[in-house]
C-alpha cells in the first residue's frame, strides 16, 4: 500500500489539475484553486520545500479527493 509523501510544489499543482482543480488564482495573500463551489487555499510556494503530507492530507480532505485518487494522478 503506497503512502502519500512530501511532493515539490509543482508537482502539487499539477496533481490537483488532474483531480479537477481549476487554477491556481491568485488571492490577496495565498494562491487558491477551486473545484465547483470549493475554494482550496494553497501555500506560498517556497524554493526547494516540499509540501508537507499534513498539509496534503487537509487539502484533499476539504477538496473531497481520496487518497487513492491523489496516488494515481
Amino acid at each position: 500500500m503506497s503512502r502519500i509523501i512530501p511532493v515539490p510544489y509543482r508537482v502539487l499543482l499539477k496533481k490537483l489539475k488532474n483531480l479537477g482543480l481549476d487554477g491556481p488564482h491568485q488571492g490577496r495573500k495565498h494562491p487558491y484553486m477551486t473545484k465547483g463551489d470549493i475554494v482550496i487555499v494553497l501555500p506560498n510556494p517556497h524554493q526547494g520545500e516540499d509540501v508537507d503530507v499534513m498539509l496534503i492530507k487537509a487539502i484533499l480532505n476539504a477538496s473531497g479527493i481520496s487518497r487513492d485518487e491523489w496516488l494515481s494522478a
